[in-house]
């Protein structure tokens, strides 16, 4: 890949918006595929980031017709993975057929078992619903994404970034690709982090062992990281959480580069943040279940490993989902006693 890459954003919100302007900062040809208020601001004033590492602003290209897509070297999906499945026929049939499509999701992706240098042959409804996701996107399209990062839209057009510019790319074979290296390359002069990994799993279950236990816990809580950490009770159950993560990993071969405790430490000591899935409770969206709880309880199942405070709190974080969905409180409001 000589010539310079054409990219397409496809989910333009606070990541995908945030990793467009990073691109274009660096001189990168991108175009951002959003909708709503958020499109239109971009269009006319395009993206300002607010970051402690300093703030910039840059004119983009967007829109919200996906046949943007057709013309891209490489489509990063910026959707979370709720979003996923609908979109993604839609998505390949529009695809060129030498593209890459960097999949950005959190927790297990649809793409984990392709290549698998494990030898497993093991398929995930929880994340790939009929395989529906697989069928649209050709195994050798797909590049791996870890993201360590942390954004918000504060306004149209307008991303906070709050920590982090890591955006941990690699072949799900493991080969160290020309196009990861080319796409590392463009990554890295707008201002990210882009290490290319030939073992990314571990990357994707280092990730997964904090969000599984971090994510839903805080959503049900509504606490801080910082407030997670207060409570010896609390440090228990994350701690349970990740160890059961931590078997289903070791029994797939992959190695955990730090230890269970290490891994809540690093997470309590981030301080007072709110997770991805606590801001969506916060804004009435659907919550990130399936890649995460649903999907390590699937993994379990199959792979014959007991998972008691995984399945647990997957149930309390799927009640909270079902009441967020429906437009109700997160919580039942309190009934205040009248004086006779």
């Amino acid at each position: 890949m000589s010539e310079p890459l054409r990219y397409v954003v496809v989910g333009a919100g606070a990541i995908g918006a945030y990793v467009g302007a990073a691109l274009k900062r660096g001189g990168a040809d991108v175009t951002l595929v959003a909708r709503g208020a958020h499109l239109e601001a971009m269009r006319r004033d395009g993206v300002q980031v607010h970051s402690p590492r300093g703030d910039f602003h840059v004119a983009v290209d967007a829109t919200d017709d996906l046949d943007a897509v057709a013309d891209a070297d490489v489509v990063f999906l910026g959707l979370k993975s709720p979003s996923l499945p609908a979109m993604a026929p839609r998505l390949g049939e529009r695809l060129a057929p030498g593209a890459a499509v960097i999949a950005a999701q959190n927790g297990i992706p649809w793409w984990y078992f392709q290549s698998h240098p494990g030898g497993h042959a093991l398929s995930l409804e929880s994340v790939d619903p009929g395989g529906v996701v697989s069928a649209a996107i050709a195994p050798e399209q797909v590049i791996g994404c870890v993201i360590y990062c942390s954004t918000e839209i504060t306004a149209p057009g307008v991303i906070r970034h709050i920590e982090g510019t890591r955006y941990a790319i690699g072949e799900p074979d493991g080969e160290l690709s020309d196009r990861c290296l080319a796409i590392a390359g463009d990554f890295t002069r707008g201002g990210l982090k882009c290490p290319v990994e030939t073992d990314l799993r571990e990357q994707i279950w280092l990730k997964l062992l904090g969000n599984v236990a971090f994510n839903p816990v805080s959503a049900l809580t509504g606490a801080t990281l910082a407030e997670l950490g207060t409570q010896p009770e609390m440090m228990g159950l994350l701690r349970a959480v990740m160890e059961e993560c931590a078997a289903i990993a070791t029994a797939l071969g992959v190695r955990i580069p730090v230890t269970v405790e290490h891994r809540l430490e690093r997470g309590i000591a981030v301080g007072d943040h709110k997770t991805s899935m606590l801001q969506d409770v916060e804004a009435g969206k659907p919550l990130e279940i399936d890649c995460l709880t649903a999907a390590v309880i699937e993994l379990a199942e199959q792979l014959e490993i007991p998972v008691p405070h995984t399945r647990t709190l997957h149930a309390c974080v799927r009640m909270l989902d079902a009441r967020v969905s429906s437009g109700a409180p997160a919580a039942p409001a309190p009934v205040l006693a009248r004086a006779a």
